[in-house]
């Protein structure tokens, strides 16, 4: 098949650090291209992948100097992909909804997987504006809030089987990785360590928008010897970095859609503890994989437990559920389907304008 991936441009694909969208596109083109399709990927200039690359803006804009208008990036994405619409059997979409009125009109057969939280407010009058595109989501407590929309269905993400090396032996520590922001649940972490009297390493970025939750809430309470923080790491200090861990704490207080992290984790043969929130219930398979728990007292109790699970089979489980080979054969399904329809029904259905609540 003839497919074109457009990525965000935030990150190049896949990303030098944090990226976590733009990571799953880079695993999925590369599968498409081993399994013998026709891949192009639509990315900054600066990504690296098996595909033809269309570099739509010279560097990812989150690393880039000096810094680029957002909105002009995305309006030469947009228009690079209607340039080329009609060359593709059908076009792959992760850059949320800023598509959808152009391949509504174009009559060419898409698909979007969204990769973000949808129960924010606005987003059920931008679905029901577009009640034939079709989407796909990456869990299905993901969709809970938008049920109308055209959910072809649900597809987890998944990593190369041999991207990391599992370690069977167990570590010394645990383990967070991910944002430092409220929603992350880093002080839930640290409190859940302590409790347990282990060492917790953190391995994250900062994000500009929380320098001051940083200073004021993490950072007296990292003290260089039970409490480190690493640092943002790329994939080669990741591999070591979940592997060597006695488990990855995952002590969330958001919906999240997947959690990557989860299955890097798991990858490495090291169980995940983590809060019942969003899709945790999906991807931790309790008392095999990790345990999913109710709140800090329960983590603590469940790091006590991490003898009773054993590394092989997590890591197994991984090889079953969660690879890129898993993914993109899902995926391979929901573009034959559509590639099969007539394409100017996944177009747009033309509906009167909705008022906006205030």
């Amino acid at each position: 098949m003839r497919i074109a991936q457009i990525a965000p441009l935030a990150e190049s694909v896949p990303p030098k650090l944090y990226g976590g969208t733009e990571r799953v596109v880079a695993w999925l083109v590369d599968e498409l291209v081993e399994l013998g399709h026709d891949v192009t990927l639509f990315a900054s200039g600066d990504s690296v992948t098996r595909a033809k690359l269309n570099p739509v803006w010279p560097r990812a804009l989150r690393l880039g100097r000096p810094r680029s208008d957002p909105m002009a990036a995305q309006t030469v994405l947009l228009e690079a992909m209607s340039q080329q619409a009609a060359e593709f059997d059908v076009i792959h979409a992760h850059i949320d909804w800023l598509h959808l009125p152009l391949l509504g009109r174009l009559g060419v057969p898409f698909v979007t997987t969204m990769h973000g939280r949808l129960d924010l407010p606005g987003l059920p009058d931008v679905v029901r504006r577009f009640p034939r595109a079709p989407f796909v989501s990456i869990s299905n407590d993901q969709r809970t809030p938008l049920g109308e929309a055209n959910w072809l269905g649900t597809v987890y993400h998944g990593l190369p089987a041999n991207l990391y090396r599992p370690n069977f032996e167990g570590g010394s520590y645990l383990a967070f990785l991910g944002r430092l922001t409220a929603e992350k649940g880093p002080e839930g972490a640290i409190r859940i360590a302590r409790a347990a009297g282990m060492p917790l390493r953190i391995a994250a970025k900062v994000p500009r928008g929380e320098r001051r939750y940083f200073k004021e809430r993490l950072e007296p309470q990292i003290d260089g010897d039970q409490i480190r923080l690493i640092g943002e790491v790329d994939d080669a200090a990741k591999q070591k970095f979940l592997a060597d861990a006695s488990a990855l704490l995952f002590p969330i207080d958001w919906p999240e859609p997947f959690g990557l992290v989860m299955i890097e984790a798991m990858a490495c043969g090291t169980p995940v503890i983590a809060f019942r929130s969003g899709s945790v219930a999906e991807v931790v398979d309790d008392g095999v994989t990790g345990f999913v728990v109710d709140g800090e007292a329960e983590a603590v109790q469940a790091v006590r437990r991490l003898g009773e699970l054993d590394r092989r089979q997590v890591r197994a489980h991984f090889e079953q559920r969660f690879t890129a080979k898993r993914m993109t054969e899902e995926y391979l399904s929901h573009y034959a389907m559509l590639a099969g329809a007539e394409p100017k029904s996944l177009g747009r259905s033309l509906a009167p304008p909705i008022a906006l609540q205030e």
